[in-house]
Formats: C-alpha cells, sequence, structure tokens
C-alpha cells in the first residue's frame, strides 16, 4: 500500500501542482509557512475525508477561488485506485472513487490506512482529554468503519439535545427521545473504545519497555463518563435521564463518551499529572507507535505515515527508535532541516524542495 501520486488544485496555497512520490521515503524539506505541511494534509485528506488541522471544509480552498480539488492515486489489492475530492466555498464536499461518486464516507475509510505524527501528537499525554479522546477516535474510524458512523451519530444527536436544551421551555417527553437516542449510539461508543483501549493497552506496554529500556511499564486505563455493566444501553439511558435536571439547568449535556479520557500510567504514576516531559513523550511515542502495529495486526497492511516535523521534537535516541520502528512503511516526513546522520538511516526515497507552494527541487 502506498501512495503513487497527487494533484492539488487551488487548495491552500497551492494552486496546481502534480507530482508523484517513492514508495519508501520522501522528505520534504522547507522554510515555515511553504506549504510541506499542506501538503501532507492533502493526503490525510483524501484517506480519511477530513483534515488534521481544521474541522471546516472551506478554509482548505484557495483564498479567492470557488473550489479545491484533491487527487491521489495509490497502490493497494494489487492494482492502481484514484480518490478524488472537491470541496466548494460553501464546505460541501464531493468525493469519487475510482471515478465513481459515493454517498457514505466509511467507504473511503477502508481503502487507505494512514497514520500521522505532529508535535501536537507528543502532548497526548499532558495535554485535555479531548486530545485523547481524538487519537482514539481517529484510529477507531480506520480500523472499525461502523464506529465512525456511530460516533458521527452520537455526536449528532448530542448536539441537537443541546440545542434543545438552550430552549426556555424544556417537555421532559421530547428531551427523552434525545435520550433514547444518546444511549443507543453512545453506548456502541463506549463498547467499542473500552475494547480499543485493551488492546491499544497490550501493544504499547511492549513498545514502551522497548523504548525505556525495561525501566518503566505502561499501563493505560480507560475513563468512561458512563459507568456500565453488560447491559450498556441501559445503564446509559438510565444515567442520562436521572441528570436530565443538571442538564437543564446547565443547557448542555454532562454525561456521555464525549467527556471520555484515558489514563496513562508508568509504573502506577499518572503521566499526566507526575510525569517529566521525557516520560510523557516516551508514553506519547509508544502510543502512536502501537497505532501501525494494530493496524497492521487488524487489517494486514503497513500503513501510510505521515511525519510533520516530528524528528526536530524528539532527542537521538527517540528519533533512532522511531525510524527504526518504520521499516516498510511509506514515510512522508516535513522538516526544517534534516542532518546527514538522520537521513543516512533512511530507506532511500525522494526529497523534495517548497517554496510557497512550490516543488522547486526534486531530488
Amino acid at each position: 500500500m502506498y501512495i503513487k501520486e497527487i494533484e492539488l488544485k487551488d487548495f491552500r496555497n497551492y494552486k496546481e501542482l502534480r507530482t508523484s512520490f517513492s514508495k519508501n521515503v520522501n522528505i520534504f524539506l522547507g522554510n515555515n509557512a511553504q506549504g510541506k505541511t499542506n501538503l501532507l494534509e492533502g493526503i490525510y485528506l483524501n484517506a480519511m475525508a477530513k483534515s488534521f488541522k481544521t474541522t471546516k471544509d472551506k478554509e482548505l480552498i484557495r483564498f479567492g477561488e470557488e473550489f479545491c480539488k484533491i487527487k491521489t492515486i495509490a497502490f493497494f489489492d494489487d492494482d492502481e485506485h484514484s480518490t478524488e475530492i472537491v470541496i466548494n466555498k460553501e464546505g460541501k464536499k464531493g468525493v469519487k472513487l475510482d471515478g465513481v461518486k459515493i454517498n457514505r464516507t466509511s467507504e473511503l475509510l477502508e481503502r487507505i490506512f494512514i497514520i500521522i505524527f505532529s508535535p501536537e501528537d507528543l502532548k497526548i499525554v499532558k495535554d485535555e482529554p479531548e486530545k485523547r479522546r481524538k487519537f482514539i477516535d481517529r484510529e477507531l474510524c480506520q480500523i472499525k468503519p461502523g464506529y465512525y458512523n456511530d460516533l458521527n451519530n452520537y455526536k449528532r444527536v448530542l448536539k441537537q439535545r443541546n440545542t434543545y436544551l438552550k430552549e426556555e421551555r424544556i417537555e421532559t417527553s421530547i428531551l427523552d427521545i434525545w435520550d433514547h437516542e444518546l444511549a443507543r449510539y453512545g453506548s456502541k461508543v463506549i463498547a467499542r473504545r473500552n475494547e480499543f483501549i485493551k488492546r491499544i493497552n497490550e501493544i504499547s506496554k511492549e513498545i514502551h519497555k522497548n523504548i525505556s529500556g525495561g525501566k518503566e511499564n505502561l499501563e493505560l486505563n480507560y475513563e468512561p463518563n458512563i459507568s456500565f455493566s453488560a447491559d450498556l444501553e441501559n445503564d446509559f439511558y438510565e444515567i442520562i435521564s436521572s441528570t436530565r435536571n443538571d442538564d437543564i439547568r446547565n443547557r448542555t449535556t454532562g454525561r456521555g463518551p464525549h467527556k471520555d479520557d484515558l489514563k496513562i500510567s508508568a509504573d502506577g504514576i499518572d503521566l499526566r499529572k507526575y510525569g517529566s516531559q521525557g516520560q510523557q513523550r516516551t508514553a506519547a511515542l509508544s502510543l502512536k507507535l502501537s497505532e501501525i502495529k494494530l493496524i497492521e495486526e487488524e487489517m494486514g497492511e503497513k500503513p501510510i505515515l505521515l511525519l510533520d516535523d516530528v524528528l526536530s521534537e524528539l532527542d537521538n535516541d527517540r528519533q533512532n527508535f522511531l525510524i527504526h520502528s518504520l521499516g516498510g512503511n511509506q514515510l512522508f516526513i516535513t522538516t526544517t532541516d534534516i542532518s546527514g546522520k538522520v537521513a543516512r538511516q533512511l530507506p532511500e526515497g525522494k526529497v523534495f524542495k517548497i517554496t510557497s507552494g512550490q516543488i522547486d527541487i526534486e531530488i
């Protein structure tokens, strides 16, 4: 599985671009704000149908233009396949797979498996719970496309319920409709997350031992906002309905998986609260590398990896471990500079010089 080429039109700071890639390593060199990350964003968008930088699709359109287009040619299932996404200035998105328009984004998620490493990912451990929920959701949406639909349905119902809670007059019978729907989709989200964290805990524990030289024992614990038993949907409904008065008073939904968290510990120490920066980054790296192994185990494919200026954030030991862990994966690396020592450890590939949305030199 690899991305063979990309074509951009009026996407971010790219007016027009078409270029092909190495199936091994692709390094995008350039100063800040030249378009290196935008190129990764285009690759990611065509695999996940959304950006890793913004939730507003219309922001992806080059200033002053009516629409943008992102098209990739990828090789998988022993053949070449195309993905094309067009976004208009209203933010509406059209997706074609091999020239055929699709209506469900989840169809796109079943084709290309992709993982992004960014400086923000190294803050997963110490940042707010939302970052850890995004880590969980991003991975689950790829390996379990049904989760993508359940999560989107949950978010839709949650938004509708919160909108209703802001009305001046609230009828319990109407709120009960939203409560049943929340329980229906929310229980599925919780169950999938619980299963995922158990799996990722086993994998990341082993990776973490290798990075830390066996000095630390990593432990991941799911902290669901809704406590549950075997009858999860009913548990969810009972809790959400019992806290209606609080929600009416606060005008928002206070319980549910939108409040979940992931506790990350090493040798019993909560790394978010008490871990050093080095411990936090090692744990974050273990989590990200565990994504790769999980996809390989679940899907039988090596995912494509996007490293957005992440090497500069790691010390030499963690750089070396990361690079040696990525053999066989297609890599896209953005950086303002890359040392000869790091470059020599990477497989052969291509180096692109990017300036103001243009590839000036291709080595």
